[in-house]
């Protein structure tokens, strides 16, 4: 996390709510809401009702300052269409987080009660935090992890995109069908042993500014990269075998570059692959998050 920014004062917002916020819970959206009209001098309020239109209302902002009403996965989505379009050297985000994933907003230091989070938008300061960006033009505020999860938590995904199709498209989830399809996954789940002790390890080589930390004759149990302070990543590799060699190994550098037999990730709350090799970038304070000052 960089230095502080200038306070934000109250101004003109735009304030954009996630139709998973609306479902997850409409009153503390309906609380934020207020506390937003109240203490700003203009606030236009959008709601968009598909990734598409949250990408045209975010683009046609203007001068106004964007809020985010939504969970992790719509503050991802707002940071990755700005790098797209490349403002966000220009454009600070401010967030409340509502709805059913709030862990990456608790780690960047959000409030998650929608009172002290619409306070924070209108009192509190802006802070440039580094970001993660790889090759493929993606985008990570919080962490990397390589493998994926475990086979059971590998099931709870599962459970919970079923669960969560209705969130997306802004409708509830009470059909019958659904219903069925969700206890069946639940015993699915239930069923599936537990992965084995090294069962998620992995062939990979690890390269950190282009010096190698581990190679592909070592068995990897997992790889984490998060950006750190200062514009470089903190890296760290758990080996797959147990006892005094089993000790994980920690770098810091700019680039870090993974490859081997294709392997799934997780960048945040997204996991994505198979791929061969991914390189992650760190840019220095290339984004504003206003944080309770």
């Amino acid at each position: 996390m960089a230095e502080v920014a200038t306070s934000a004062t109250p101004d003109q917002l735009l304030v954009v709510i996630d139709p998973s916020a609306r479902q997850a819970d409409g009153e503390s959206v309906r609380i934020a809401k207020d506390v937003l009209s109240g203490g700003a001098a203009h606030t236009k309020v959008c709601l968009p009702e598909s990734p598409e239109e949250f990408a045209r209302v975010l683009r046609r902002r203007g001068a106004r300052r964007p809020v985010v009403i939504g969970d992790d996965r719509a503050l991802l989505r707002a940071v990755a269409l700005l790098h797209r379009q490349r403002e966000l050297d220009g454009c600070a985000l401010s967030v409340v987080p509502v709805g059913p994933a709030l862990g990456l907003a608790r780690s960047l230091g959000l409030p998650t009660g929608a009172v002290a989070a619409a306070r924070a938008v209108l009192d509190g300061a802006v802070r440039r935090l580094d970001l993660l960006v790889d090759d493929s033009d993606g985008v990570v505020l919080g962490a990397v992890v390589i493998p994926p999860l475990a086979a059971r938590e590998a099931a709870g995904r599962e459970e919970a995109v079923v669960e969560g199709a209705g969130a997306e498209s802004g409708v509830a989830p009470v059909h019958p069908w659904l219903r069925t399809c969700q206890s069946l996954v639940r015993t699915l789940a239930a069923a599936r042993p537990a992965a084995a002790p090294g069962g998620g390890a992995a062939r990979l080589r690890v390269e950190v500014d282009g010096v190698t930390l581990v190679g592909l004759d070592r068995a990897v149990g997992s790889v984490t990269v998060t950006p750190g302070a200062g514009g470089l990543a903190e890296v760290e590799v758990r080996p797959a075998s147990a006892g005094p060699e089993a000790s994980p190994l920690r770098a810091r550098g700019r680039t870090v570059t993974v490859s081997g037999a294709h392997f799934h990730y997780r960048a945040d709350a997204v996991v994505s692959g198979p791929v061969r090799t991914r390189t992650w970038t760190v840019r220095e304070a290339a984004w504003g998050l206003t944080l309770p000052g």
